[in-house]
């Protein structure tokens, strides 16, 4: 079958041929019909430090997809051939205490999809029945591909409540937007989103911000007399990794107030405790998706009218992936999808 792969540790990716791998038992075999570019795909392709650390070649590279159930292994009871379906990424142990407790998504073994195992950049993928999720409704295939970050965005934005609060998102990436859209649906006062990317900035705004700002010339504080806001924002969602992102959130965060943090930083990150303390702030850490609370949280938010299809910027054929990854890399677009069923669009 046609891969797209790490063929051997250096930079760049290939579109190759692999094995078409087979469903063993308690497993599903998947047609891939849409992926998704995610920020990890452009680290493994550029091999960066991170890269060269995590990543073992030859590896299939993506984990935002969606595609059709081709087979099932013995053992399968809830999947069938034919359905549509996304996957969970993280592939988890199922016996530390955190995974016997329910929480999946706090398994201190987690493999990653494409990155620790062939992921979904690929005609085929194969997922434990465990880590398919079923569309059990109508779903637009390019939504369904995203759904990996459309969870970390619903996963982060609704760690706290939002109703009739004050929210600042500090990164206007595709899962920032999708945040702030998540945010408004949900019944948030004023979503102000940071970022420096005229492009972005202007596409949060269609997913439903506030107030998109560009940081570059214009500080966070400035904006709260405009909103009728006296006191600081009630809800922060940090999704940039930037420092000087998540210092300007808890400065500008009122008592009592509460950040949940998805941004991974490259280094080390100065806080001021201080302020965390004497207003009493809460940060919260978020990785990936709850399994799989956020996943049901997912389909119930698009069948109660969320739309989060603007995010969706660039379509390309599976060889135009030289295009799609510098699409992504120039950060003047949303997600971008790559059409499996095709070699290119039209």
């Amino acid at each position: 079958m046609k891969a797209l792969a790490k063929t051997a540790a250096g930079p760049g990716i290939e579109l190759t041929e692999v094995p078409t791998p087979e469903a063993g038992d308690g497993q599903v075999l998947i047609r891939v019909l849409r992926t998704g570019i995610c920020g990890t795909d452009l680290h493994i392709d550029s091999w960066d430090d991170w890269a060269a650390r995590t990543v073992r070649a030859p590896l299939v590279l993506g984990h935002e997809f969606v595609g059709e159930v081709a087979a099932i292994g013995p053992g399968v009871k809830d999947v069938r051939v034919g359905d549509t379906v996304s996957g969970e990424g993280h592939l988890v142990c199922g016996k530390c205490r955190n995974c016997m407790a329910g929480r999946r998504h706090l398994c201190i073994r987690t493999i990653g999809l494409g990155v620790h195992t062939d992921g979904a950049f690929a005609e085929y993928v194969v997922l434990p029945e465990t880590n398919v999720w079923v569309h059990r409704h109508e779903i637009d295939l390019d939504v369904a591909a995203i759904f990996d970050p459309f969870g970390n965005a619903v996963h982060t934005a609704l760690s706290f409540p939002v109703l009739n609060e004050d929210v600042l998102i500090t990164g206007a990436g595709p899962i920032g937007m999708m945040a702030a859209a998540i945010a408004r649906h949900a019944g948030a006062r004023n979503v102000v989103i940071t970022d420096v990317s005229p492009y972005r900035l202007d596409l949060a705004r269609k997913l439903g911000a506030t107030v998109a700002l560009d940081v570059s010339s214009s500080g966070v504080a400035e904006v709260m007399p405009g909103l009728a806001m006296s006191e600081g924002f009630d809800v922060g969602m940090e999704m940039s990794g930037r420092a000087d992102a998540l210092q300007d959130m808890i400065a500008t965060m009122s008592p009592g107030g509460r950040i949940a943090v998805l941004g991974l930083p490259t280094g080390e990150v100065p806080v001021d405790m201080a302020t965390v303390v004497t207003r009493m702030l809460t940060l919260r850490g978020i990785y990936g998706r709850e399994m799989y609370e956020t996943w049901y949280g997912m389909s119930v938010l698009l069948q109660s009218g969320l739309d989060i299809s603007p995010v969706i910027t660039h379509r390309f054929g599976y060889e135009q992936y030289d295009q799609a990854f510098a699409t992504a890399r120039s950060g003047n677009c949303g997600k971008i999808v790559i059409d499996w069923t095709r070699p290119v669009t039209d």
